[in-house]
């Protein structure tokens, strides 16, 4: 437990009908009694809530206040904790948060009492993460993975794998340390080969489902592109049902790249409308298309808008060579004038009807590999550090297999096995280093 207690404003900045003050640590009920006017709340039972004053140094009231006092170990830094609700107007929240400084208690790092959650050993490094998830969620189905986090489904999911390679680790060393004991398996290749193989398998599955997980939590960069005029704007502007970019019959009007981000079933789309792209001699315009061609570089999913009352132009042939390596969908705009357009794998809207664009979402959310977004297990992993740790595991398992086929001694094999382990581990924090904890724990709010 750490001595020196800590204090922040829990609530979000802003004039509203109540803040809470969070303060933990040892000390954290005996200081701030000092200040209270009310029940001794040396003397209350914990999780109670108790009504009364804060008073500044000459005895008169800062503030009405309700305070709820939580005793070690159950609550959420495993500490004493003191929660104060105070009225929310923004100088009296800040006049009693400074009131309470003024105590043995200091002011929290960002993101600190979660991070005695963990080092106290209330939550796991997957449940820290996960509570900052679920703050920043951009969707209803981002919101479901991270409550997994929270509720630890998401780290038992690896603990699994963990307790399955430390069952093949134990037994290789019963057969080094004690080669005497006959009731021990004898960790043979032929034993250790299939039981890696399956741990593979089972981490390939994992990690085709979080790379879907991830696109939910962290959404999609995709860019709208196509030459002028072929309804770009119109697009980005029915997809968000508002008016966002200006659509005009003349050419270039949009010169630079348009930022909005859109719901499509759970997927969070940020959509970058571009500027047109063709050969022009306006030194502005010219701006706008080189940022429209970083845009289809940089996107993770691109919108190529054609004409489709039209026949295919230079420019579209240009764009469809700029695009073709990336993860695109062809859309034909106008399908409510005459078709002209001769290209397959063409999917026809309307911006002006609307015609189309149910049929766009399906085809997004089938390129994303998501059609069963609605029924599917979101209990796997979304964050790019754990995922990076799995493989990690993975490439420790293909050193076992490849030490297998150059025959190799068994002992070996508990090395890499060992290594996948411990890189498992990693993503729950039972090893870390204090600069990954300061770089995950500054990302937080400075109340949590």
């Amino acid at each position: 437990m750490h001595l020196e207690s800590i204090a922040a404003i829990s609530t979000a900045f802003g004039t509203a009908g109540i803040s809470v003050i969070r303060i933990s640590g040892e000390s954290a009920i005996l200081e701030f009694n000092k200040i209270f006017k009310g029940r001794d709340l040396n003397k209350v039972k914990s999780h109670t809530v108790h009504y009364g004053h804060i008073i500044n140094n000459d005895g008169s009231h800062l503030d009405e206040v309700m305070v709820t006092v939580l005793r070690a170990p159950k609550t959420f830094t495993a500490e004493n904790t003191v929660e104060v609700n105070c009225h929310g107007g923004i100088l009296i929240t800040q006049k009693v948060l400074e009131r309470i400084l003024e105590l043995d208690i200091r002011l929290a790092n960002p993101g600190e009492f979660s991070e005695r959650a963990y080092l106290n050993g209330r939550i796991d490094l997957v449940e820290a993460e996960s509570i900052m998830d679920l703050i920043h969620a951009k969707s209803e189905k981002a919101m479901k993975i991270a409550n997994l986090g929270v509720q630890k489904e998401t780290s038992k999911l690896i603990r699994n794998l963990r307790d399955k390679l430390l069952t093949i680790i134990a037994h290789i060393e019963v057969n080094i340390d004690y080669p005497e004991y006959d009731d021990a398996i004898v960790m043979s290749k032929e034993i250790i080969k299939p039981k890696t193989l399956d741990l593979i398998n089972e981490i390939d599955l994992i990690l085709r489902e979080s790379q879907k997980n991830q696109i939910i939590r962290d959404g999609v960069k995709t860019a709208i592109v196509g030459k002028p005029n072929v309804g770009k704007s119109s697009l980005l502007n029915a997809l968000l049902d508002e008016e966002r970019a200006i659509v005009t019959e003349i050419e270039g009007t949009t010169r630079d790249t348009i930022e909005a981000y859109i719901n499509v079933s759970g997927v969070t789309l940020k959509l970058m409308d571009t500027a047109g792209i063709r050969d022009t001699e306006d030194v502005v315009e010219k701006i706008g298309v080189n940022r429209s061609k970083k845009a289809i570089t940089e996107a993770e999913l691109v919108l190529l808008v054609l004409d489709r009352s039209k026949a295919l132009t230079k420019e579209d042939q240009t764009l469809l060579a700029l695009t073709k390596d990336q993860r695109r969908i062809i859309i034909g705009n106008k399908a409510d004038l005459p078709k002209a357009l001769q290209l397959e794998e063409v999917l026809s809207i309307s911006t002006l009807t609307k015609e189309g664009l149910k049929d766009l979402e399906k085809a997004i959310l089938k390129l994303l590999s998501l059609e069963d977004i609605e029924s599917r297990d979101f209990n796997y992993l979304s964050n790019v550090r754990h995922i990076q740790k799995v493989k990690e595991a993975k490439q420790s398992l293909l050193n076992v297999l490849a030490s297998i086929e150059i025959d190799m001694p068994v002992d070996v094999y508990a090395i890499d096995l060992t290594q996948a382990w411990k890189s498992l581990g990693e993503i729950l924090g039972e090893y870390y280093q204090d600069d990954l904890l300061n770089e995950l724990f500054s990302k937080f709010c400075l109340g949590k």
